[in-house]
């Protein structure tokens, strides 16, 4: 049986824990620079706020609306969340973190322990160590368990804590579950399936492995599979990432070249790490850019580049001349531009990987490792951004360099009284 752990509206979840006059209050997390709607309480849904909507329209479509707004506090979220991770680790036998807010838990030998009161008691002591409120769905496959907590999530009568465990509570689930809901189809594959007449999850779980396999692909083979019951998707696929993306709006519009590939060699610096994090490398690399959609006085611009790599690499040093030469294909001056990011493909490795025959250079992928790895662990100790490439460097107002975390606009941004002396709370 699998447990999948996923905090409620993580975001404003963290917010409130050092805000609790905020409870029952609408409240929104914004995106870097303080530009669109991120993260919603369910206060703010009710109030029809979406996510994406940007900052400057939320006084304009809710006039009279007391809503909390709050600029992204990354720092804040990976502490308390970790604190969970923490908790959730001692409690399950064994565990993997699946994303910042999300882990699966592996409950082998739990056979004669009632799952749903361990659940509820895991939800209770999160909610009380840390103040984070969970949601748990337990079921025997990672498919299924993701759809229980779903349930969990939304139906109050669960009490934080839903069980799939026979066969009539897994059809009944999957009969009330929307089939673009469902994890590892996709929009596309939802978009195709709706088409062809399926709307729910049951409706998929129908179809056969091999007619998924042949029509569409092997991921949603698997997906069926485990519908059905069926434990297929392995631990550590399901943990890495096929593709990762590192992106953001400017702190205003940008027309200079110089200014714009600071902001790119650092997504692709972030992409690199990411990569090592995960053990994988890129096979290829894309960088996009873009004007500001909403300003419909200016001349507007997008465009997007790729290239494939002759031999795959995690090297931050290749993956960011990658994203400089594409940047330079793309970039067209005259325009004011609002956003740019480097997206990677992760390579299939699996069965190792061919290297190029006129590309490859077996010394220098050895050196490029090794300094990769000895950077990665002086940034682990010492902070990140301690040994950075040149081309990283921000420049402020004043001339003196920036950090990657600190180089946006962030004016809404709370405190950090978890991980800073400077910000720690005073008890009168």
């Amino acid at each position: 049986m699998y447990a999948v752990v996923d905090c409620d509206n993580c975001y404003v979840s963290c917010e409130r824990v050092f805000h609790p006059e905020l409870a029952g209050k609408p409240v929104v997390v914004l995106s870097n620079n303080d530009g669109c709607v991120v993260a919603r309480s369910n206060e703010a849904k009710k109030l029809g706020i979406k996510a994406g909507l940007p900052y400057y329209q939320l006084k304009q479509q809710f006039p009279d609306a007391d809503i909390a707004a709050f600029s992204s506090n990354y720092e804040l979220y990976g502490d308390l969340t970790g604190r969970v991770m923490k908790i959730i680790s001692d409690a399950a036998p064994d565990y993997f973190r699946y994303s910042i807010d999300e882990a699966f838990c592996l409950l082998n030998g739990m056979e004669r322990i009632d799952l749903r009161e361990w659940g509820i008691a895991l939800h209770k002591k999160i909610k009380q160590c840390v103040g984070i409120p969970v949601s748990i769905g337990i079921a025997p496959t990672k498919t299924l368990a993701k759809m229980a907590s779903h349930f969990a999530k939304h139906y109050p009568g669960y009490r934080h804590c839903c069980v799939i465990d026979s066969d009539e509570k897994r059809v009944k689930a999957l009969k009330l579950y929307s089939l673009d809901e469902v994890w590892g189809v996709g929009r596309r594959n939802a978009a195709k399936l709706f088409d062809m007449g399926d709307k729910t999850a049951y409706d998929l779980s129908l179809h056969t492995p091999d007619w998924a396999r042949t029509t569409f692909n092997v991921v949603l083979a698997r997906t069926i599979q485990e519908l059905n019951g069926i434990d297929c998707i392995p631990n550590e696929e399901a943990t890495k990432k096929k593709t990762i993306c590192t992106s953001r709006s400017f702190d205003g519009m940008i027309t200079d070249f110089e200014r714009i590939r600071t902001h790119v060699v650092n997504y692709a610096a972030r992409c690199a790490e990411k990569l090592r994090m995960q053990g994988t490398m890129a096979a290829k690399v894309g960088v996009f850019i873009h004007t500001n959609s909403f300003r419909e006085d200016l001349e507007q611009y997008n465009n997007y580049a790729e290239q494939t790599l002759l031999t795959p690499s995690g090297s931050t040093m290749k993956i960011v001349e990658v994203a400089t030469s594409l940047l330079r294909d793309i970039f067209q001056s005259g325009y004011h531009y609002k956003k740019a990011g480097v997206i990677v493909t992760v390579a299939d490795t699996t069965q190792g990987f061919q290297p190029d025959l006129f590309d490859f250079n077996a010394d220098r992928f050895a050196k490029l490792h090794r300094l990769d790895a000895v950077i990665d662990r002086v940034n682990k100790i010492n902070g990140r951004e301690t040994v950075q490439m040149a081309a990283q460097q921000y420049q402020s107002k004043n001339g003196k360099p920036v950090k990657f975390a600190d180089a946006i606009k962030h004016d809404l941004k709370s405190k950090n009284p978890s991980t800073r002396w400077s910000d720690i709370i005073v008890v009168k």
